[in-house]
């Protein structure tokens, strides 16, 4: 051992005799993580090294007290460092010579180490070796120690190393015990390492460049040596600023594209759209369709946004969808005359049924149409009575019809009281007429 340690202390000495003077380490800050093991540095005196290491005590953490300790460290040379440390820690302290206190108390410890390297702080990892002295305090008990050890610097960052560190404290004092000190932290630079003055080369005189047209761009790299520009484009004008010289710019006062020979990309249909996003490029469109006109899905002259059927021809005065026939909407118009109710009710009577069931005959033939069902009433009575009942006549023939296997989606009933007559309410006749239920039939 003693051997190592002194062939690692001359091949220290030897690396800084020959270092570089601009490694050496800035004044630092240093914080640790450490454990003090009491227990192996006891059976190391006790039973020798072979002993400790067959029993497999040495590694253990639960026989360690762990604390934390600050440092400063500041380089001697590029292969030398004085390190300062202070540590803390809570453990029951075995004084030699005494009973240990049963009582865990603050250790204070605190070294000074010089730390030498075998490579300069250059390098990324850095193996040392430690020796120094220390002293400590526990309770009322003061002492000093001697620490050596082995250690490693890994470089994070210039300057900001992790450090860790193993050493054996051998007491010189009898108040101090012999014990292990193994620990890890980080440290960084208090301050910014110093530049060297940069050398100042004299610089020879010679004869100014020329720049004729006084752009900025000399003479000898200029393509347009009379003329004003910019020196991105070699010293030759661009008015539009597109990038293009004036030159080759189609358009020097637009600003434009170069897959355009200088000009804004074209809109060959004028629709406000440029023919690159244009699906239509030389029919006027809009945008919400790339630039194409209103699609007529089924080309009946009714643009899709206005159809309701956009996939069957029909004409505008039907919303674009096919026209019903006369006979079908007769058919229903007379199926709604024969529609009857109790009087005051919204019973409805069966002798309705026949022709009810034949607007459910044309719905099941005709799976796109659609009723529309109008409850009405004379002005007999009070008003708010005749719209509710209106309401409850329209609902029980949409409720038959439904009954009969009709969606109900394709149906809609309303009332509207008394509000709509179509005949004088003041003859029997008239409030006969009046009172009624229509059916309209569509197909949108």
């Amino acid at each position: 051992m003693k051997k190592t340690l002194f062939v690692l202390l001359t091949l220290g000495l030897f690396v800084t005799a020959y270092g570089q003077a601009d490694y050496k380490k800035s004044p630092s800050l240093g914080v640790q993580f450490f454990l003090n093991d009491f227990k192996t540095a006891a059976n190391l005196r006790a039973t020798g090294f072979p002993s400790v290491i067959r029993s497999k005590e040495w590694h253990k953490t639960k026989n360690m007290n762990a604390g934390i300790a600050i440092s400063y460290i500041q380089g001697l040379s590029n292969n030398l460092d004085f390190a300062g440390t202070l540590s803390g820690s809570f453990l029951d302290y075995p004084v030699p010579g005494k009973a240990l206190f049963a009582d865990p108390s603050l250790l204070l410890e605190g070294a000074a180490t010089a730390n030498l390297k075998l490579l300069s702080d250059k390098y990324c990892f850095t193996p040392f070796v430690s020796a120094g002295i220390g002293g400590s305090k526990y309770r009322g008990y003061y002492a000093a120690f001697i620490p050596v050890g082995i250690g490693a610097q890994l470089k994070v960052i210039d300057e900001t190393f992790i450090v860790v560190n193993s050493q054996y404290r051998v007491p010189v004092t009898e108040n101090a015990a012999y014990h292990f000190y193994h620990a890890i932290g980080i440290s960084t630079a208090l301050t910014k390492k110093k530049e060297p003055a940069p050398v100042v080369v004299p610089i020879p005189v010679a004869e100014p460049p020329k720049d004729r047209d006084g752009d900025g761009v000399l003479d000898d790299v200029d393509k347009c040596p009379d003329v004003k520009g910019l020196a991105n484009l070699q010293g030759c004008p661009d008015r539009d600023g597109d990038g293009i010289t004036d030159a080759e710019d189609k358009c020097p006062d637009v600003a434009g594209l170069a897959r355009y020979q200088g000009c804004p990309i074209p809109d060959t249909d004028k629709d406000g759209i440029n023919d690159e996003l244009d699906k239509c490029p030389t029919v006027s469109g809009y945008a919400r369709y790339q630039g194409c006109p209103i699609p007529d899905t089924d080309k009946d002259g009714v643009n899709d946004e206005e159809d309701k059927c956009i996939n069957e021809a029909g004409p505008a005065s039907n919303f674009g969808c096919p026209v019903i026939s006369e006979e079908i909407v007769k058919r229903v118009n007379k199926a709604a005359q024969n529609v009857f109710f109790s009087t005051g009710s919204s019973k409805l009577l069966t002798k309705s049924f026949s022709k009810l069931n034949d607007v459910v005959a044309i719905l099941n033939e005709n799976p796109s149409y659609k009723v529309s069902i109008d409850g009405h009433t004379d002005n007999t009575g009070k008003e708010d009575k005749n719209q509710t009942l209106s309401e409850a006549r329209a609902a029980s023939v949409k409720a038959y019809l439904v009954e009969k296997g009709i969606v109900e989606s394709r149906l809609t009933s309303t009332g509207y009281g008394q509000d709509k007559p179509v005949a004088d309410n003041k003859t029997a006749a008239g409030r006969a007429k009046n009172r009624r239920v229509e059916m309209t039939l569509r197909n949108y």
